[in-house]
Order: C-alpha cells, then sequence, then structure tokens
C-alpha cells in the first residue's frame, strides 16, 4: 500500500465497511459537485488533502466531514468572508496544503490576487468590507488569544450578529484541527504544488 504522509493511502477497495462509508459520502457530497479547489481524489480512487485521514477512525471521521460540510455549504457566512477566515488560519498556522486548497477556492468566491497576497502576507488589505476586516481580526484575535474581550464581542454581535459569530467560531475551530491533522500526518502537497509556507 502506498503512504500518503505517515499514513497508508487508501485504496476505496480495501476499505472496511465503515470507512467505505465514509469515503461514498465524500465523493459523493456537495465537494464532488461543481468547482472544486483540488482533485478529491487520484487516478486510483485515493482520497487527497485531509480527507484520507478521516479514513482512519471513521466514526470521527464522519462527524468531521459533517462538521466541514455544513461550515462549507450550510453556513450564513458569505463565501468570501468564509474564505478569508479559512485562509487566515491556513497563514496563522502555517498549512501549505490549506492554503494551496483555499488559494483556490478563494479565487473563486471573487478574492482578489491582491488581497489573496495581502492575506498571505499578513498585510493590511484595504478592499475588505467592514465586515470581512471584522472576520480577519476575529479569526486572528481567536487563534491567538483563544477568546474575545467585551468590546470585541459588541463589535462582532453587532455586525455579524450572533449566528454568523458562532458559525465563524465553528469555522475556526475545525480549520484550526485540519491543519493540525494535516501537519501531524504530513499530507503531502499534489505533485509541482510549492509549499506555501
Amino acid at each position: 500500500m502506498s503512504q500518503h504522509g505517515r499514513l497508508p493511502w487508501f485504496l476505496p477497495q480495501d476499505l472496511e465497511a465503515g470507512a467505505r462509508a465514509l469515503y461514498d459520502t465524500i465523493t459523493g457530497g456537495p465537494r464532488a459537485q461543481g468547482p472544486r479547489a483540488f482533485p478529491l481524489t487520484d487516478d486510483d480512487g485515493r482520497l487527497n488533502g485531509p480527507f484520507n485521514a478521516m479514513l482512519v477512525s471513521p466514526e470521527v471521521g464522519s462527524a468531521l466531514q459533517e462538521l466541514g460540510a455544513a461550515i462549507r455549504y450550510r453556513t450564513s457566512l458569505g463565501a468570501r468572508a468564509r474564505e478569508i477566515a479559512i485562509l487566515e488560519v491556513s497563514v496563522l498556522r502555517r498549512c501549505s496544503f490549506e492554503w494551496y486548497a483555499h488559494e483556490r477556492v478563494g479565487r473563486q468566491a471573487g478574492l482578489t490576487d491582491a488581497e489573496i497576497a495581502a492575506l498571505h502576507a499578513g498585510g493590511d488589505v484595504p478592499t475588505f468590507d467592514t465586515s470581512e476586516a471584522l472576520v480577519r481580526e476575529l479569526v486572528r484575535t481567536l487563534l491567538r488569544e483563544r477568546d474575545l474581550d467585551e468590546p470585541t464581542f459588541a463589535r462582532a454581535t453587532d455586525v455579524l450578529g450572533t449566528r454568523m459569530l458562532m458559525e465563524l467560531i465553528a469555522l475556526v475551530g475545525y480549520y484550526d484541527l485540519l491543519a493540525l491533522s494535516l501537519t501531524v500526518w504530513r499530507t503531502p502537497l499534489p505533485a509541482g504544488a510549492p509549499p506555501a509556507f
């Protein structure tokens, strides 16, 4: 069996029932529809990116993939704000695979090359609107402080609302977890993709 970083790279025909059900959910769900950030599978059907690791523990992996699908496809966060948040997590966690995938999704969501370059460099992005700039600030604060002080919390609920703030907190936690998983398992970038960090 081939290796995918520190893990075996699982062929679909070799998966036990629980892992195969998870595999089918990932490859048959919304991530497989429409434009994608990266191919979900290689030519032999093996899962790319963070999804291969989810097969190791199908019960946990199923919950993770469902949370990820909810965050990507069923929240009140706009596409630009969502991708700003994910890209900011990838920068702060120095996660090249997360950056690789979501740089592409960010462009699909309308982020410009200049905005993406500024995010990568940690610079100011004057073209962000008030809520987008706040989303970026909140991601930084949540990852660094693990909390929001009262003035920041008040501004967040005033500008974003309680529901969107809850969804943003979940997004930060989920993509922080993915960055950790991608790093620990040494999940490789696709052939020819340069590391972002």
